[in-house]
C-alpha cells in the first residue's frame, strides 16, 4: 500500500532555499544526515495535466518522471500571504484562475513555488 509522496524540489540555492521552508514556512523537519533536511508537508493531493508541447517531464535516476509544479493551498489567501510577508516572504501580486485565486511566493534561490485558495472540491481528506 502506498503511504506518503516525498516531493523533490530542485534549487540553484538548496542551503537558503531549506532556511526558507524551516523558517518562513515554519514546516518541521528531520535531519537525513549532514544537514539534509526533509520536510513535513500538509496534506496532498495530485492531478494529472496535460504536458505542455515542449515538456516531456524529467530524467531522474535513469528514468523519465513526469515533471511537476508545486502549490501550497491555503483557506483565506489574503490573510496567508500577509503572515508570509511579515515573516519575510515576496509574494506575487493576487491572481484570479479559474480554479480558484493565487500567488507565487519567491525563494531565496530564485525558484518559485505557488500558493492558492481552491475554488473547486479538493481531494484532501480523501485517505
Amino acid at each position: 500500500m502506498i503511504h506518503g509522496v516525498h516531493v523533490l524540489l530542485y534549487s540553484n540555492d538548496p542551503e537558503a532555499d531549506r532556511t526558507f521552508f524551516r523558517e518562513v514556512l515554519e514546516l518541521l523537519s528531520v535531519d537525513a544526515g549532514g544537514g539534509w533536511l526533509i520536510f513535513g508537508l500538509p496534506p496532498a493531493e495530485a492531478a494529472l495535466h496535460p504536458a505542455p508541447p515542449d515538456e516531456s517531464g524529467h530524467v531522474h535516476a535513469g528514468h523519465g518522471l513526469l515533471g511537476a509544479v508545486v502549490y501550497f493551498m491555503c483557506d483565506d489567501l489574503e490573510d496567508e500571504v500577509r503572515r508570509l510577508t511579515a515573516r519575510g516572504a515576496q509574494c506575487t501580486e493576487i491572481d484570479q484562475a479559474r480554479w480558484g485565486r493565487k500567488t507565487t511566493i519567491m525563494l531565496p534561490s530564485g525558484g518559485e513555488i505557488g500558493l492558492y485558495q481552491p475554488q473547486h472540491p479538493t481531494a484532501l481528506g480523501l485517505s
